[in-house]
């Protein structure tokens, strides 16, 4: 491996000053050694290359000959490998149906609100009739 001078940013793709900043962003870390950000930078890339490539194979990619988001997404949510990414790489909807759901979430959130409620004042209830009771 050649030691890290000018010559390390021929073998990666990535900016290691961008890496260097994402890295300096965790408070845990104080100092970062050329070594590991290299190390981080290739790793990173190889990630990115690994993602992209099972992605076009598992997905719609290998029809059009492109790689789309929704083949990300898609990798992202159907893989365990690749789950932790499905917040980051969420399925694209359309806004009015976006906008669908959270009008059924509203009327169901209060119908639930509102069983919720009864609920409550027939708690309330039997314990005014208890407190008389007594």
């Amino acid at each position: 491996a050649a030691r890290l001078s000018g010559g390390e940013n021929r073998l990666v793709s990535l900016p290691l000053s961008r890496i260097r900043v994402i890295m300096k962003s965790s408070p845990e870390v104080s100092s970062i050694n050329q070594d590991a950000l290299f190390l981080t930078a290739k790793a990173t890339e190889l990630f990115v290359q690994y993602l992209a490539t099972y992605s076009y194979k598992h997905g719609r990619g290998k029809e059009k000959n492109a790689l789309t988001y929704s083949d990300l997404s898609h990798t992202a949510e159907e893989c365990e490998t690749f789950q932790f990414l499905a917040d980051i790489l969420p399925k694209k909807i359309l806004a009015s149906k976006y906008l669908k759901m959270l009008e059924k979430e509203k009327r169901d959130g209060a119908v639930g609100q509102d069983d919720e409620e009864d609920e409550e004042e027939e708690d309330e209830d039997e314990t005014v009739d208890e407190a008389v009771g007594s």
